[in-house]
């Protein structure tokens, strides 16, 4: 590995403020009207002419070029903007007008959830980048080169690639306020694929496609990994391992960055030099390198901008020259800017701005004074995800609005995985089409740091206190920002460390008090949870040590897991889901991963083919049976009894088929019934009424997340005394209904929520029912 800069050399700065100004001038600049940027570039572009014809030396001339750069970013950020915010494209979205378009894909089309209708929880979306070249719309048509970002709900569009052009039909609408595309569009229906993709873009799809049958063979949580630690395709990513690596500031080991390309066409430069070849081929060697990987993680424009911030990362490592670092970056910082000025509004320039910088401007100085104490390898191995560390850390809480207090030592854990695990993962890729075999015996040998990375943010995000709540958006990124910049030069000083070592040692002793002398969790002797999941469904039901029936689970792989590890819950006998909607069962994942599962077990009757398809797939890969429940039917685990007491018919016409189709399941454990609804609404309450079935309970799972949308004299039959009300914390739905929980209070039930009391158990003590809350 080349070694860091000399810290000895100054840096030059010159450049530094220019190219921050064109940076915040295209970030700011993107919300305000074109004419008032157009105005803003002729002001500044007139004074730096007056200053440039009065004073041309020294410091004048930076703010001369300040003003100059400022003015070009303005006017070529307002060209965009215009360019957008006019035409035909956008006339149409005004008018949320039917139109038809041709469209060429800018990347690979993903998933994500989006409200769905009547409030019945989140629907699965595909997302997909498109530039608009034909649009139709009231007889007419138009050509056009326009991004715009289609929304629909048909899984046909998945396995296109970038560069195909394809045909759709739907209703455009206006984007959001500073959004980089000039239109959203609804899509109705599968699209027209009118041509394949480029020759690079196929090239590129072989190989992803061929890295993700190398990684096949893999366990499930590595087989995701590496994949997106090479080319940040995460799309097999397990979302529990997605928010261990969150929780512990891994997430950008996932996304394509400079690291990545100073990885690859680092190892391609040692190659060079063990093999002693010449110095005019390894440079030709590590453009091809490159121009290789580029194609393989796709050349969008995340893409190449990782591309150019990880060859300014290595020219400054390989030359070891500082000085001339600085105003590389600079400079290529203002050509990405004026070339793309949506890339000043994206996270993921900033992070990879930054830690560059990090890079050239911390490392070498920690570097040099920790080399002191210890080898120089290992000084260069904590210098550099430090470094990387502490200057990304204000965009990083801006996004998440949570300061990872383990990100720094996660990352140090990190750094001997991350390039054997990126090397191994390219030469499974390059070897997957022409001999899978060899690459899946490579993807074997990535498996080893992968799950170590998996590891290290699996027992991190375990560990209390792994990150506590910081202020979201730009006053949480400047408050990091400025107590960085005061930190740093104190520490510099040894007083100054002694005396935050003693702070942070006090931190430490009285947080670990306040551990211990907060109630143990779970409480002795409990028998069911209801897990805050936030806006969705999860219970466990104790069976013993280490052993639960798992109803529902959540939305969130991670928030269920999370539930399940503080239970110590290891073996689940049983999953249990009431329904197939995405609140209750795209936690699933987060309830196999790492647990012994006997069976999932879905209603009586069929669901939606798309959402029973996804469990069975889930189901298979895990290797669990995937049975189905009867009505009447009764079962027993330990010393729980449950019965299945609906549905007894099946549901069409009704508010919401698939709410009242779900299961109701009726549990006994000792003296406490505890009756669990689903999302049954009035319909299927009412027939239960009719049939007279057993609805008597002690505790009550409120069905729809307490929603307004019951029937009255369902909640009064079931009597009961207690009522657990399962609901995520400022939900858009207005969940739960204020008057259907005072009508149960009212009654002379006690009434708790997942989004006030966290995760709820229920206990017996002295024979009698204890209800207790984990608290947020």
């Amino acid at each position: 590995m080349p070694a860091l800069p000399n810290a000895s050399e100054r840096l030059d700065l010159r450049l530094v403020p220019p190219a921050l100004a064109a940076w915040v001038v295209a970030w700011q600049g993107r919300l305000l009207p074109p004419g008032v940027l157009f105005g803003a570039a002729g002001v500044m572009l007139i004074f730096a002419i007056v200053l440039l014809g009065v004073h041309r030396r020294g410091r004048m001339l930076v703010f001369v070029a300040v003003l100059g750069c400022s003015a070009a970013s303005a006017t070529v950020t307002a060209l965009h903007t215009a360019s957008r915010s006019t035409g035909p494209l956008a006339t149409a979205a005004d008018r949320a007008a039917a139109v038809t378009v041709e469209a060429v894909l800018l990347d690979d089309p993903r998933k994500a959830l989006g409200p769905a209708a009547a409030g019945s929880g989140d629907r699965e979306l595909v997302v997909a980048r498109v530039r608009v070249e034909v649009l139709r719309t009231a007889g007419r048509t138009y050509r056009l080169r326009s991004p715009v970002v289609v929304l629909t709900s048909d899984p046909a569009w998945l396995p296109l690639l970038p560069s195909q052009r394809v045909q759709v039909e739907g209703r455009l609408r206006p984007p959001e306020r500073g959004d980089d595309v000039a239109a959203v569009l609804s899509g109705r229906g599968p699209p027209v694929v009118l041509s394949g993709p480029s020759t690079v873009q196929r090239a590129a799809g072989h190989l992803r496609a061929g890295l993700r049958r190398a990684v096949d063979p893999l366990p499930a949580a590595e087989q995701g990994l590496l994949p997106g630690l090479v080319v940040g395709d995460t799309s097999q990513l397990d979302p529990a391992v997605r928010e261990d690596f969150r929780t512990v500031g891994l997430t950008h080991l996932t996304a394509v960055s400079g690291t990545n390309v100073a990885i690859v066409v680092g190892a391609v430069l040692l190659l060079s030099r063990r093999l002693r070849v010449g110095l005019r081929a390894s440079p030709v060697l590590a453009a091809v390198a490159l121009a290789g990987f580029v194609v393989l993680a796709r050349p969008s424009p995340s893409v190449l901008r990782a591309a150019v911030m990880g060859l300014v990362a290595l020219v400054a490592l390989s030359s070891g020259n500082r000085r001339a670092a600085m105003p590389a970056l600079a400079t290529a910082v203002l050509v990405l800017v004026l070339v793309d000025p949506d890339l000043a509004a994206t996270p993921g320039f900033a992070l990879s701005v930054l830690a560059t910088a990090g890079l050239l401007v911390l490392a070498p100085t920690w570097r040099e004074r920790w080399a002191r104490h210890m080898p120089g390898w290992l000084a260069d191995a904590l210098a550099v995800p430090a470094a990387a560390q502490v200057a990304c850390g204000p965009v990083v809480v801006a996004i998440s609005s949570q300061l990872g207090l383990l990100s720094v030592p996660a990352n140090l854990l990190a750094v001997p995985a991350v390039a054997p695990a990126t090397v191994t993962g390219v030469l499974a890729a390059l070897l997957a089409p022409v001999w899978l075999p060899a690459a899946q015996a490579v993807a074997w040998i990535g498996w080893l740091p992968t799950a170590w990375l998996v590891l290290v943010a699996r027992v991190g995000a375990s560990l209390p206190g792994a990150t506590v709540p910081w202020p979201d958006g730009l006053w949480g990124a400047l408050l990091l920002a400025a107590l960085t910049a005061a930190l740093l030069p104190a520490l510099a000083r040894r007083r100054a460390r002694l005396a935050l070592l003693a702070a942070a040692t006090g931190v430490l002793v009285a947080t670990t008090g306040l551990a211990a002398a907060r109630p143990t969790w779970p409480p002795p002797g409990w028998f069911l949870v209801a897990c805050d999941v936030g806006q969705g469904d999860a219970v466990v039901l104790s069976a013993g040590s280490g052993s639960a029936i798992v109803v529902d689970a959540g939305p969130d792989p991670a928030a269920i897991d999370g539930c399940l590890r503080r239970l110590g819950v290891r073996q689940v006998p049983l999953v249990l889901l009431t329904h197939l909607h995405a609140d209750h069962v795209d936690g699933l994942p987060g309830v196999l991963r790492g647990r012994s599962v006997g069976a999932v077990v879905i209603g009586p009757l069929d669901d939606p083919e798309e959402q029973q398809r996804d469990v069975v797939e889930q189901a298979a890969r895990a290797g669990v049976p995937l049975q189905r429940s009867a009505l009447r039917e009764r079962r027993a685990v330990g010393a729980l009894q449950w019965e299945v007491v609906a549905p007894a018919r099946r549901y069409r016409g009704t508010s919401s088929d698939p709410n009242n189709n779900s299961l109701v399941v009726r549990v006994s454990v000792g003296p406490t019934t505890v009756l669990l609804t689903g999302d049954i609404e009035p319909e299927a309450q009412r027939d239960l009424l009719v049939r007279s079935a057993d609805i008597r309970a002690t505790v009550l799972k409120v069905p729809h997340h307490g929603s307004d949308h019951q029937e009255p004299a369902f909640l009064d039959a079931v009597g009961a005394s207690v009522v657990l009300t399962s609901v995520g914390a400022d939900n858009s739905y207005g969940h739960p209904s204020a008057d259907i929980l005072g009508r149960l209070v009212a009654h002379g039930a006690a009434s708790f929520r997942t989004d006030l009391d966290g995760d709820i158990a229920l206990t017996h003590r002295n024979g009698r029912l204890v209800v207790l809350g984990r608290d947020r």
